[in-house]
């Protein structure tokens, strides 16, 4: 008796999110109603003729069946970020299959070079004598180029491909005729061109990749994380001899002091309230904390990332410290306007120098927020981390 599996891989899980149906799909009746849910979902879907191509595979192999030999049919779906998430998936499911039928030999039937990709996760489990593509027959001409370009430019997977190396390319001509001898830069076009069609048959794009692979897998997190930790110290030490100078400056040099930060109203006599002369010394130190806050969270960061289990926190954290650094700039110097002696104008102009940038940080945080949390539902993260997480 000899035991032969037909296989079709969706490995980007069309038949998931179009048809809602969650592999692995086992025996010929549930295979015959996923390909029915994926074509009347899309009608337009290559997957559906390559789940009825194993199909047709499968019932032709049960007619030239001999004695006791068993044929099953079944449908591996990966994920919709296609890459080792779905090969993980395509891996899980396999093995279930496997477990469950226990065949002696396979056969793949697919669509296209996607999900043959697949195939050495296959052969890594079980023997595949044969592998079918199945290649549907369309009308020739410009108006079917025009359709496959149309649909191509719609599918998320291809639009990047397609539409980026265009609009770089117009970009670079328009620059070129709007800046003043532009004319280098739209020759130096076919030079970028050169460089990037070189990259691309030579493979430097996989070399990189491997390379920064390495890089993290040799990188001693110890080293990068100590040498923060040593700047954030260092940082923490010279704030504090900043708001020494502060404290021990003279009136002259608290007159340097006001004229940087630009408070032509300020009355120096007023610098004998100590609580003016705090205000001034945090003010001068505030940078140096902030740069020690940054490094402290950087170097935890690094440890995370070498671990492998880097996330939206500290990302979340520099721009919550961004903001903060901002705020607390503002509020200085509303504090130093009002003990100097003078009234803080509450005009326009005044307002908007003052507040201006601390509101902007708050609507870009809000932007770094939004698009962590993006990216955490995108990867399926739990709710638990689905606020920090990346």
């Amino acid at each position: 008796m000899v035991r032969t599996l037909v296989l079709t891989v969706d490995r980007d899980n069309d038949l998931g999110v179009k048809a809602g149906i969650r592999g692995p799909v086992i025996g010929r009746k549930a295979t015959l109603t996923a390909a029915l849910r994926l074509g009347i979902a899309d009608p337009e879907e290559s997957d559906t003729n390559a789940i009825l191509g194993a199909l047709h595979h499968h019932d032709r192999l049960v007619e030239n069946a001999q004695g006791n030999d068993e044929i099953e049919i079944a449908l591996l779906t990966g994920d919709v970020r296609v890459g080792p998430r779905s090969d993980r998936a395509i891996a899980m499911q396999l093995d279930e299959i496997i477990q469950e039928f226990q065949p002696d030999s396979a056969v793949l039937v697919t669509d296209g070079a996607d999900d043959e990709a697949s195939l050495p996760i296959i052969t890594s489990r079980v023997r595949v004598d044969h592998v079918e593509k199945i290649i549907v027959r369309q009308s020739k001409g410009i108006e079917s180029t025009y359709y496959y370009v149309a649909k191509a430019i719609d599918d998320p997977r291809w639009r990047a491909k397609l539409l980026v190396p265009v609009a770089v390319f117009l970009m670079i001509i328009g620059l070129g005729l709007i800046i003043p001898g532009g004319g280098a830069l739209i020759g130096a076009m076919p030079l970028f061109i050169g460089i990037w069609l070189l990259a691309k048959g030579l493979g430097w794009e996989q070399q990189l990749e491997r390379l920064m692979i390495d890089m993290r897998e040799s990188a001693t997190g110890g080293i990068w994380s100590s040498l923060l930790w040593g700047l954030s110290i260092v940082s923490v030490l010279l704030a504090v001899l900043t708001a020494y100078q502060v404290f021990t400056a003279s009136s002259t040099e608290i007159d340097a002091y006001v004229a940087w930060l630009s408070l032509a109203d300020f009355n120096v006599d007023a610098v004998n309230s100590d609580l003016t002369v705090w205000a001034i010394a945090i003010n001068e130190a505030l940078t140096w904390i902030v740069v020690s806050a940054f490094s402290f969270a950087l170097s935890l960061g690094v440890l995370r990332w070498k671990e492998g289990s880097f996330t939206g926190r500290s990302v979340l954290l520099l721009g919550l410290g961004i903001v903060v650094y901002t705020f607390a700039k503002a509020t200085l110097v509303v504090i130093l306007i009002e003990m100097g002696g003078a009234d803080y104008s509450l005009d326009y102009q005044s307002v908007s120098e003052t507040w201006g940038m601390p509101v902007f940080t708050i609507i870009l945080y809000y932007l770094l927020r939004t698009a962590v949390q993006s990216v955490t539902e995108e990867e399926g993260v739990s709710g638990e981390n689905r606020f920090w997480g990346v």
